[in-house]
């Protein structure tokens, strides 16, 4: 999801703390290289543990943590610029009662932007539990982000920005939904969605 712009909350910095500063972001990077990007998140008891043993209040622990957990978040997006044209896929797959289509592709001059729309009968029970978060995996060459969505009753609409750009070509090409509990979770609930562009 795009983000709003982060404003500094003061413009007060005592500069004794500088080397205190850069010491927690050499940690950072150090926290990620051992645990090979994959940190997870710790156990609360261990929050409870540190926030005794360093006077700290346990809620802001997890913040912290919870956000070195979804560092990926902060990466930054591209914003497509340039509009090249559309290009045609006119693809859906039904599961679950759910109705996925896959219309066009939005080509830019940086990037594409792929719309996943979902319909149902909103008279189905199967709705009232159903979570509705999916991420969009293309590979490893390509950066995948949903930029916004909404629905209504029996309909929804999510739109990604793939950068770099997606071939003019896109036979061949894989796009791969996986739906998760939350934006900020990893916890896959399993279904996955596939297109194979032909």
């Amino acid at each position: 999801m795009k983000r709003m712009q982060f404003i500094r909350p003061t413009e007060h910095y005592d500069q004794r703390i500088t080397d205190i500063d850069e010491q927690i972001c050499a940690l950072i990077k150090q926290r990620k290289e051992r645990s090979d990007n994959n940190p997870g998140f710790p156990s609360f008891e261990y929050i409870s543990d540190w926030a005794a043993k360093f006077e700290l209040y346990e809620d802001f622990l997890k913040t912290v943590f919870g956000t070195l957990f979804s560092e990926d978040h902060f990466k930054p997006m591209v914003e497509p610029t340039g509009f090249r044209k559309h290009i045609a896929v006119l693809q859906s797959i039904e599961a679950d009662e759910f109705f996925y289509t896959l219309t066009s592709i939005r080509q830019y001059s940086n990037a594409s932007v792929v719309t996943l729309s979902i319909d149902w009968d909103i008279t189905s029970e199967l709705y009232a539990n159903k979570l509705n978060h999916f991420e969009l995996y293309i590979g490893e060459a390509y950066d995948s982000r949903m930029t916004n969505g909404g629905s209504s009753s029996g309909h929804a609409a999510y739109n990604y920005v793939v950068s770099p750009q997606l071939p003019d070509d896109i036979s061949g090409i894989k796009l791969e939904f996986r739906e998760f509990s939350s934006p900020l979770k990893k916890d896959g609930t399993g279904t996955e969605i596939v297109f194979k562009l032909e």
